[in-house]
């Protein structure tokens, strides 16, 4: 995507100051591993190292089917000895749990689904870190473990936006903050360029294929998790085709949702990618990361959502870069 004139202004802008406020998590959901072995079976089925977990930290982490597809991506931290939450969708949820709950077998580890018990909010700006104090972890991924009931979580920055996710009981007030809209939260989502795996992108990536290793949510070092030898493949033989991008589209065009196909002048006859999150952007514009084809990103013309004739799609910067020595 050579074409200036498909470039917009950056989303980095005093447009991001409205952006203050939060948001009840509803498409998200909990899973809770319990027991002196939920360290140790959870490093067996996920990409990250939850074992050296140190305490007041979080990670990401995804769950691959044995051809190293994501099943579904997770935060995860731990509020209390021998405990763990793994936030993730909640419309994968199910299928999740029970899907990891096969592997348990003999693991003290007990897996259950917490999201009546927990509730998860977005929040979003600066003001956001008033009702903590001193105590708001500050740098990305950290933890501020005020109880068992109550933990928040620093997220990445996106456009220029800090975040947290806060866990508390599901009958705690809510924050005491401006409300956020469900779509900002998807954008902020987007514009940091950390997936979150959904029912309709189950199953469709490789963790590299949406920058998920980037973000660091795999460690390579950790040992075996199921697709294991797929996602080290990609990594170390170089051939990775595949990249999310982040691109955007004016909110007077159709709604981009995940699991949307794009397209692309210089092949139009076949999809060249597939949205995996979407939302609304601090100016009001739609905002995808989208996963598609290193050499249709580097080709004359541009993507377009849901057919080679739909609308365009328009390039915006990654807050962090691509590797330049895959495609």
């Amino acid at each position: 995507m050579t074409d200036p004139a498909l470039a917009p202004a950056s989303f980095a802008s005093n447009s991001t100051l409205a952006l203050q406020g939060a948001v009840r998590l509803s498409d998200w959901g909990v899973i809770r591993a319990r027991g002196a072995d939920a360290a140790s079976f959870l490093q067996g089925q996920l990409t990250n190292d939850v074992a050296g977990l140190a305490p007041g930290q979080a990670t990401l982490a995804g769950y691959c089917s044995v051809k190293g597809r994501l099943l579904a991506s997770f935060v995860i931290w731990s509020p209390a000895a021998e405990e763990f939450l793994l936030a993730c969708s909640a419309d994968l949820l199910a299928a999740t749990l029970k899907r990891l709950s096969m592997f348990v077998l003999r693991a003290k580890c007990k897996l259950s689904d917490a999201s009546a018990e927990v509730a998860l909010w977005g929040l979003a700006g600066q003001a956001a870190t008033d009702p903590w104090g001193d105590h708001h972890p500050a740098a990305p991924w950290a933890v501020h473990v005020a109880s068992a009931t109550e933990q928040l979580v620093r997220l990445p920055d996106a456009a220029g936006v800090p975040r947290w996710l806060l866990a508390q009981a599901a009958d705690a007030a809510a924050p005491a903050l401006p409300a956020l809209a469900d779509a900002h939260w998807r954008g902020l989502e987007a514009a940091s360029g950390v997936v979150r795996i959904v029912a309709a992108t189950a199953d469709q990536f490789v963790p590299q294929m949406v920058n998920f290793e980037i973000v660091g949510g795999v460690n390579f070092k950790k040992g075996c998790y199921p697709g294991q030898e797929v996602v080290a493949r990609s990594q170390y033989r170089g051939t990775l085709k595949r990249r999310a991008m982040l691109l955007a589209l004016p909110a007077a065009e159709p709604a981009m949702a995940a699991g949307q196909e794009v397209f692309h002048d210089a092949d139009p006859g076949q999809p060249g990618g597939m949205v995996a999150l979407a939302g609304l952007g601090p100016d009001g514009a739609q905002l995808g990361l989208v996963e598609v084809k290193l050499a249709l990103a580097q080709a004359p013309g541009a993507f377009h959502l849901g057919a080679a004739d739909g609308p365009v799609l328009a390039l915006q910067p990654l807050p962090y870069p691509l590797p330049v020595d895959q495609g």
